[in-house]
């Protein structure tokens, strides 16, 4: 038996009929769009002629990736097997990371990291903005290289439970996250951190001015205040210092990073041993990425490789001052195991883009 439909009911039955296949209509041209634009480029990568970025604009393929914090595994304490010889190869990627495409165009790569990237969707995922765009071109295109997404945030670094007591620190120092820090601010936080746990403990004239020191450092354009991205990374720095021990530091070093501290060792030392003063030097030398430009000479960026000591890019940094040290420390002999272990944390300090020093070395 059929059910009785009223006046009213048939006509919204109809009008509703009606707009649910104009919808389709409308749909229709999109999809098949869509599907011509696709096919003519998977055309081009048939035939070797790459894919070009702009092939793949939909906003559904451009979705930020979650992250997954990284786990500490069991052994990670023990000495990494990292020798001086032979030397490591440095491969980048061939597919950029984000659309996993390749292209017949060149790529941006991560001075750190082998992943590469096309400029299309750096932009596109929001990775690289306004006046940053063109200078991430630029220093993609110099020895001294650009850090991908990846590797610009130390924070990463933290496993879910340290970035956990983290968290709870800034929350009982009241620390306001994404907001810049003056020197009051910094200072404050420094004291409050330091009597956590312990009410009658406080920072000594001697930490304080070494806090102010590192404001400072962070602050290298004098602008009173340092940036929320620069101060979670120092805080990761000093939090991974605290709960890991040094051979835990060196697994976080990728190949290029450990290419590049092979490099500077065998250019300023001599036979399988660096001087005291050479390993100090050898620390503020990772910070030395915004005093260089170099011209890419019509070179594809996608094979820039580690910045090694005896390269153009670097010899601006032998022409700094060496700290000092006492008469004692520079006889003394660092072998590479010993360099590599007092480097690391600084290597990894000196991986964000910014030309904030992260960790002020000694000296």
């Amino acid at each position: 038996m059929g059910v009785l439909m009223s006046k009213r009911q048939t006509v919204e039955q109809v009008q509703k009929e009606v707009l649910e296949d104009k919808e389709a209509e409308a749909d229709t041209p999109v999809v098949q769009e869509e599907s011509n634009v696709n096919r003519a480029a998977w055309e081009r990568l048939r035939d070797g002629r790459g894919v070009e970025p702009e092939e793949f604009d939909r906003t559904s393929r451009f979705t930020p990736p979650a992250f997954i914090r990284p786990t500490r595994k069991l052994d990670d304490d023990k000495p990494p097997d990292i020798c001086l010889e032979p030397r490591e190869p440095i491969v980048n990627d061939e597919m950029c990371d984000i659309c996993e495409v390749w292209t017949a165009e060149s790529l941006f790569p991560c001075r750190v990291c082998t992943r590469v990237f096309h400029d299309g969707c750096l932009r596109r995922m929001g990775y690289i903005q306004g006046d940053s765009a063109a200078e991430v071109t630029e220093m993609a295109h110099t020895e001294t290289g650009w850090s991908c997404h990846y590797c610009d945030n130390l924070n990463l670094l933290l496993t879910e439970e340290e970035m956990y007591s983290l968290t709870e620190t800034f929350q009982q120092c009241k620390v306001i996250p994404d907001c810049s820090l003056t020197l009051e601010d910094f200072l404050r936080y420094r004291h409050q951190a330091a009597k956590r746990g312990d009410s009658d403990r406080a920072l000594s004239d001697e930490q304080e001015q070494q806090a102010a020191r590192q404001f400072a450092a962070m602050d290298p354009e004098h602008r009173g205040h340092i940036e929320w991205s620069d101060f979670l990374s120092h805080e990761s720095l000093l939090l991974l210092q605290q709960l890991r021990p040094q051979n835990s530091l060196l697994r976080l070093l990728t190949v290029k990073e450990r290419e590049r501290a092979r490099a500077t060792f065998l250019a300023r030392g001599s036979g399988n041993t660096i001087s005291e003063a050479e390993c100090r030097w050898a620390q503020h030398s990772w910070f030395c990425k915004r005093l260089i430009e170099v011209p890419s000479c019509g070179v594809s960026i996608s094979h820039v490789g580690p910045l090694a000591d005896s390269s153009p890019a670097s010899s601006s940094g032998k022409s700094q001052d060496k700290p000092l040290l006492p008469a004692e420390h520079e006889s003394r002999s660092v072998d590479w195991p010993t360099f590599l272990r007092e480097n690391a944390v600084y290597i990894l300090a000196a991986r964000p883009n910014s030309a904030a020093i992260h960790l002020k070395p000694p000296g």
